[in-house]
């Protein structure tokens, strides 16, 4: 018996309420997705199979820790970072093919953006999905 299912969320932490708007505004505005719920200090957005719940805590920025990126799913890995760089956002892998030397070969796009609070998000398009060069 398999105990977990999948990624329920992934969590970021906001130093302020600027912060905090800027966070909403990205992931609404610039990526599309749609709040699942929110609170008083928090906001959760559906990805589609997950979801991202961002905190306005007050607590001072951190460094990087553990997680190095996270990655979200996508038909069209181009139109994301044509979104992220209009909106004034860094991209700093941009779209490429890949192969991930996996039995069997895994082939993907992929990009990769910062977002508002400096995480990484990596956009992920399995090849038979994929926009190719």
């Amino acid at each position: 018996m398999k105990l977990i299912k999948g990624i329920h969320h992934i969590n970021l932490q906001c130093s302020n309420d600027k912060k905090y708007d800027e966070v909403k505004h990205f992931y609404i505005n610039v990526l599309g997705l749609d709040v699942a719920r929110s609170w008083d200090c928090g906001v959760m957005f559906d990805t589609g199979n997950g979801l991202i719940e961002v905190f306005n805590t007050g607590i001072p920025e951190l460094e990087q820790g553990v997680v190095r990126h996270f990655s979200l799913a996508t038909e069209d890995v181009d139109a994301c970072v044509d979104a992220v760089k209009k909106a004034g956002y860094e991209v700093f892998v941009e779209p490429k093919n890949i192969e991930i030397a996996s039995t069997p070969v895994f082939p993907a796009r992929i990009a990769f953006c910062r977002g508002p609070l400096g995480e990484e998000i990596e956009f992920f398009c399995e090849s038979n999905k994929a926009n190719q060069e």
